[in-house]
């Protein structure tokens, strides 16, 4: 393998960024990224954001039954039949596949937001994310995404390379912008894929070109971080890892993100914000009712979020989980025993700042209520995330993560 400094210069990112990619790293290892900046990380809750991609149907996620025929006779065949439901406070319920989540939502430590979402009218699922993902519905303009926002303008810096982690393939666009996140596929590549000799092999060239031990200059104190990067990774055997007071994940994607997100918050990595996508809710056909396609899907969402909940159990306290989609459904099911993209949809939060309950300013599913067939959106999403920000991680910049536009805090999050 030939690499030249110049190869290395031209895998970078921003100015004082340098992005790891498959010029310097074979495809079967994860990609890094990070910033070179350092200040002690000042204590604060760790973020855990989900993105339900494809569109939730929040309506039989968690069921307004007490709406009636308002509900019932608009989904003949996918409602979730009442005696079913799981019941929350005597209107709304949850779906059957979302029963681990009923244990956590007793404790107080579950927060549900109904009729919440973006105000953007898009039902493009690609500007729908986009806006969302950027703070900023509307806006094609800007590319950089609220989380970073929120690391840029935060008053503190963590100079840890797991400062901010994306569990996928890619980093999500809500943590893209000047302050770099890690992409990570899969802690557990550095050992089960059992490539160490060409992971030696790479350290020794970048060394060869490099002052490793003592830098003296930007482009070197990046490439030690590399090393500190793939050490620490090399440190967290995934493989090892047994989730603690009995937790069980799903044997999924989703599953296995929220284990290793909890594996990086144990071990005190540095980090504060971490992503993981959860898709396959755009349920144009046979969506199913409390059994198929959603229940399954549902099924994953609640167990990994019960499992996590279970196996950080002493961490609780410091960890947010929030969880988004796009948009929602149209409340009357298609002739493909699906739902179309709607709007108003519901939101999760997770951890020991939640102030448990069902918190909505609901509009109804009366024929006037309805936002062009669709549930009214009466909670901005920003909403909810401008809330976490100042009472869990300490940002009040909420006029940069979420310019021109102000917050109104609906009483869903306790003071850290």
């Amino acid at each position: 393998m030939t690499i030249s400094r110049r190869t290395l210069l031209k895998t970078a990112g921003v100015a004082a960024v340098v992005g790891v990619s498959q010029t310097l790293f074979p495809a079967w290892m994860p990609k890094l990224v990070f910033s070179p900046t350092a200040k002690a990380q000042a204590e604060r809750d760790v973020l855990v954001a989900i993105f339900q991609r494809g569109g939730m149907d929040g309506l039989n996620a968690v069921v307004p039954y007490a709406e009636g025929v308002f509900y019932y006779d608009r989904r003949p065949t996918i409602a979730i039949p009442e005696q079913e439901v799981i019941d929350l406070d005597g209107f709304f319920g949850l779906h059957p596949a979302l029963a681990s989540l009923k244990d956590v939502y007793d404790t107080g430590a579950l927060s549900i937001i109904h009729a919440a979402g973006s105000p953007d009218p898009s039902r493009s699922h690609f500007d729908a994310m986009a806006y969302m993902e950027k703070g900023i519905p509307g806006d094609k303009a800007t590319t950089t995404g609220w989380i970073s926002r929120h690391l840029q303008s935060a008053a503190w810096e963590n100079d840890s390379p797991f400062r901010a982690v994306g569990i996928g393939t890619m980093v999500q666009s809500s943590l893209r912008g000047p302050v770099s996140a890690l992409s990570l596929r899969s802690i557990a590549d550095f050992h089960l894929q059992g490539r160490e000799d060409h992971l030696s092999s790479i350290q020794q060239t970048i060394a060869r070109m490099y002052q490793i031990e003592a830098p003296n200059d930007l482009l070197q104190a990046q490439a030690r971080n590399v090393f500190s990067t793939v050490d620490l990774l090399q440190a967290l055997n995934a493989s090892d890892y047994q989730p603690a007071n009995g937790a069980i994940y799903p044997d999924s994607d989703f599953g296995m993100g929220m284990k290793q997100i909890a594996l990086l918050i144990k071990a005190g990595v540095g980090l504060e914000v971490a992503c993981v996508d959860i898709g396959g809710w755009d349920t144009h056909e046979y969506q199913g009712g409390s059994d198929g396609e959603m229940a399954n899907l549902l099924r994953d969402l609640g167990d990994g979020l019960a499992a996590f909940y279970t196996d950080l159990a002493d961490y609780m306290h410091g960890v947010t989980v929030v969880s988004m989609s796009e948009f929602g459904r149209r409340v009357t099911e298609n002739a493909s025993q699906g739902t179309d993209h709607g709007h108003g949809n519901v939101m999760f939060v997770m951890g020991g700042g939640a102030v448990g309950g069902i918190h909505t300013d609901w509009p109804t599913l009366a024929p006037e209520a309805l936002d062009d067939g669709d549930l009214e959106i009466t909670t901005d999403y920003r909403d909810v995330l401008g809330e976490i920000l100042v009472k869990r991680l300490g940002n009040n910049a909420l006029d940069q993560i979420f310019p021109a536009y102000t917050v109104n805090a609906r009483g869903i999050i306790n003071e850290r």
